[in-house]
């Protein structure tokens, strides 16, 4: 056989023993390098496709959801001296316990029978009140009975008057019968006269001169009964007219009674009116010192926690409304409030799901994954207020959510960092959102909560404990 191919080589061999054939070659590690850079890289770009959940972050700290349940300052209504304190920090108090007491420091109030002393004022008050109701009472009888007595005189005056008048009347037909009974006499006389001059002329009289002088008589007894009767007359006309100014003087001189008792009577009531008004002004100071001997005993409003003396030591002087203490209330239900920036508020909406992490419990937060967090408490947007807080963020106050409870341990004021969840979006558009700087985006506009309020009917109810 001819032997013409090339003899058959051992490539290792030929690599071992040139070495230039060992620098052109690849190295393995390099290789092995590659892959994994194309499988990161292939897997990264299949994460730009991932769903990532939006989220607006905020921080914060744990407070309560109900004012009530609120930590609060404990003020005093008067001001005083301690005398003593009945608890001390960390205390567990009831509502009504007795927080301090203390001593009187003005001397408007230093007598200790002050309330036994104004009690016996206001005893003199109402028995000088008690008088001049039976003076008014008296004088209102006394009104009335002036009042019947006028119409009872007014009356009499009338039918007195009446009685003048027909007096009057009558004195006046009389009279004029009278005037008749002269004329006729007068004729009768002049008869009688002519018949008795007859004897003057040298004629035998008709009548005798005792006859004559009867007519005589009788003519002069019936001109006395004319004046007679004309005089009784006039007295009855003065009569009249007295009767009438006795009926006129009679109304003024009641109508003077009268108004002197009305007068009394307005002068009665405007006394009793400034006692009822001094009665009610000492009642006044009767019973706010009543009260203001109850204020001695500074006690708890409800049921809570002593955390903080503000006042210390005995015989300081406290003056009104100053705070002698803080008390936390028991139980309270617990909320987060959550600052967020003015320019994620249009994003939050009521019961928007959020994610919180509390100072002191290790948590693990992958913002766009909730899901393999750690550590971390779910909560619910139960209030977002509508003024700004404070460097221009709003507050929003989250309440727990029912299937994930918080810890028991937490207490009021711990610090929280929280993330409120908002839409699915993928990684890349997260990824360009944040290079852009650009604000979250949601798919639709969150419901106006004040419409949301009208249309359900629900409001948000507080449980105050």
């Amino acid at each position: 056989m001819l032997e013409i191919s090339s003899p058959q080589f051992n490539r290792e061999e030929v690599e071992k023993k040139v070495y230039s054939l060992k620098i052109i070659n690849t190295p393995k590690a390099a290789k092995i390098l590659a892959y994994w850079l194309v499988g990161i890289l292939l897997f990264l770009f299949i994460c730009l496709f991932l769903p990532w959940q939006q989220n607006v972050e905020g921080s914060g700290s744990v407070t309560a959801l109900a004012p009530a349940d609120r930590p609060q300052e404990v003020n005093s209504a008067i001001a005083g001296r301690i005398k003593v304190w009945k608890v001390q920090e960390g205390q567990f108090v009831k509502k009504g316990d007795t927080l301090l007491v203390l001593e009187e420091i003005k001397t408007d109030y230093f007598d200790p029978e002050l309330l036994q002393r104004l009690n016996e004022q206001l005893d003199a008050k109402e028995q000088g009140i008690e008088a001049n109701k039976s003076k008014i009472s008296a004088l209102n009888s006394l009104i009335q009975a002036r009042q019947s007595g006028l119409q009872l005189s007014l009356q009499k005056a009338r039918n007195k008057f009446l009685q003048a008048q027909l007096k009057v009347t009558i004195d006046s037909a009389e009279f004029e019968a009278e005037k008749v009974n002269l004329q006729i006499a007068e004729r009768q006389f002049a008869s009688y006269d002519e018949m008795y001059k007859a004897d003057d002329q040298g004629e035998i009289p008709l009548i005798s001169r005792t006859e004559w002088e009867k007519r005589r008589q009788k003519l002069q007894e019936v001109r006395a009964k004319v004046v007679g009767q004309r005089n009784k007359y006039l007295v009855s006309q003065n009569e009249l007219i007295n009767t009438r100014i006795q009926l006129n003087s009679l109304e003024a001189e009641y109508a003077d009674k009268i108004a002197k008792a009305q007068s009394d009577l307005g002068s009665s009531q405007a006394t009793l009116a400034d006692k009822q008004g001094s009665l009610s002004k000492l009642k006044n100071y009767y019973n706010n010192l009543r009260i203001r001997n109850q204020q001695y005993n500074v006690l708890a409003p409800q049921n809570g926690y002593v955390v903080k003396a503000l006042k210390s030591g005995v015989g300081e002087t406290i003056k009104e409304s100053d705070a002698v203490c803080t008390i936390q209330p028991d139980n309270p239900g617990k909320a987060v409030e959550l600052y967020v920036k003015a320019m994620n508020v249009p994003l939050l909406s009521i019961g928007r799901h959020v994610r919180l992490e509390f100072d002191g419990w290790p948590a693990l937060q992958v913002t766009g994954w909730p899901s393999v967090a750690v550590g971390t408490f779910g909560g619910k947007i139960q209030v977002i207020d509508y003024v700004n807080s404070k460097d221009g963020e709003y507050r929003i106050l989250v309440v727990p959510e029912k299937n994930e409870p918080w810890p028991d341990q937490l207490r009021l004021g711990s610090g929280v960092y929280g993330w409120v969840m908002l839409d699915d979006v993928p990684v890349w558009f997260e990824l360009w959102r944040q290079l852009n700087g650009f604000p979250p985006s949601l798919y639709k506009e969150p419901g106006n909560e004040k419409e949301k309020d009208k249309k359900s009917g629900q409001k948000i109810k507080i449980k105050v404990k």
